[in-house]
């Protein structure tokens, strides 16, 4: 029999995956799921119980938060990564990390084809194709969905005849939960227009008043929030969801190009990617010499847009972030950060590599280091091509 990997999540198409697969084209189906921090011990088991109900040989959990972090997050911390100045490319980055390992499973058992559930109307499909020929090149890629261009209600249908009978409604929103971001989809994400409801958030607001946190940062990465200490910056990533989400922070609207060429529209609700993004952010600005904020923010912007496009295997991706990381040995230092609802403000940093040293003056008030003299000559110098410019283009105009 033909040994197959399936990018499993437990939903409607892959559901219909497995039994396709097996029980239609004979081939014996691994499951794979993800883990990139989106999932409770809960949800794992019931979704490892439900793959062996449908019939896999075997099911497998990959739990890569992590290496999800350590590979990708970090960077995207270090370059202030926002897609289009707002999306904290949430599902983008998460979708790799999951077609990765589903690859590397898949290698690892000497499986001679690969499988995932995506649509042809969508990023994912990409995503997960180009990291499955990237790692197993020499795999078949296996996509049911796509290729047969099956409705939900077909799909239904089949499982039905094989005797699984389960609730497939199609909920109201689309909720994709992971450690950099929660993202949704529903009615008013196809228009231009509309906006989503608060009901359409799974976290909703609790928290009123203000509330004034601290956000620690050692060599650009997040290990301490609200006065606790933590050495992996996951577990502080995670803590600092645990008290934005409750104010509803970090809700907003992406408006994107796909990899396939279509504008794309989807809500997402991001409090500690967008709080931690930020704050590193302003703390760099202090830091930083203007050319290195400089040279970043190019960087950083073209990253993101390879990243999104599942471009992440490149090998110039690698080079990209040992710039990243170069950039990092001083952002070191703390963040104010107030919390209100909807809302956050950055109040303001304390670093011993604070460029803002009053040993060499104060902006606008005092200087320490050059005179009066010094800057009318620089001033001179400065503008000496200019200057010769428009007074050779004045004389040239009068002929």
């Amino acid at each position: 029999m033909k040994k197959v990997v399936l990018a499993y999540s437990g939903g409607l198409d892959t559901s219909f995956c497995v039994k396709y697969l097996g029980e239609e084209k004979g081939m014996e189906v691994h499951s794979v799921l993800v883990d990139t921090g989106g999932f409770s011990d809960e949800e794992i088991a019931d979704i490892e119980k439900k793959a062996y109900e449908l019939g896999v040989k075997s099911h497998h959990t990959s739990r890569v938060a992590d290496k999800y972090y350590q590979d990708c997050i970090k960077y995207l911390v270090f370059g202030n990564v926002l897609k289009n100045n707002t999306y904290p490319l949430s599902v983008s980055a998460e979708r790799i990390f999951q077609a990765v390992a589903v690859a590397e499973y898949a290698k690892s058992i000497d499986a001679t084809a690969i499988a995932h559930g995506s649509t042809g109307a969508g990023n994912d499909q990409v995503r997960f194709d180009m990291a499955f020929r990237t790692i197993v090149p020499n795999a078949e890629i296996i996509t049911p969905i796509r290729d047969m261009k099956l409705s939900r209600e077909a799909e239904i249908d089949f499982l039905k005849s094989k005797g699984v009978v389960r609730e497939w409604h199609k909920s109201t929103y689309s909720i994709n939960q992971g450690l950099w971001g929660t993202s949704v989809g529903g009615k008013e994400t196809l228009n231009s227009y509309d906006n989503l409801p608060e009901s359409a958030f799974p976290n909703p607001r609790t928290e009123s008043g203000e509330k004034e946190i601290k956000l620690s940062f050692v060599k650009g990465e997040l290990k301490g929030v609200d006065g606790e200490t933590f050495e992996n910056p996951v577990d502080a990533i995670r803590k600092l969801h645990l008290l934005a989400t409750p104010y509803g922070i970090g809700r907003d609207m992406h408006v994107g190009d796909t990899i396939i060429g279509i504008k794309g529209r989807v809500g997402f609700e991001a409090a500690a990617p967008l709080i931690t993004i930020k704050a590193h952010h302003l703390l760099e600005k202090h830091v930083l010499t203007k050319w290195q904020q400089y040279w970043k923010q190019n960087q950083a912007e073209w990253y993101g847009i390879q990243l999104h496009e599942g471009q992440f295997n490149d090998p110039v991706m690698r080079d990209m972030e040992a710039f990243f990381e170069s950039t990092q040995a001083h952002v070191t230092g703390d963040v104010r950060v107030k919390l209100a609802p909807y809302r956050f403000e950055l109040l303001g940093i304390k670093s011993d590599y604070d460029l803002m040293s009053d040993v060499f003056g104060s902006y606008g008030e005092m200087n320490n280091a050059w005179s009066g003299d010094d800057v009318r000559g620089f001033s001179k110098i400065a503008s000496n091509q200019v200057m010769i410019y428009e007074t050779v283009k004045e004389r040239a105009n009068k002929k």
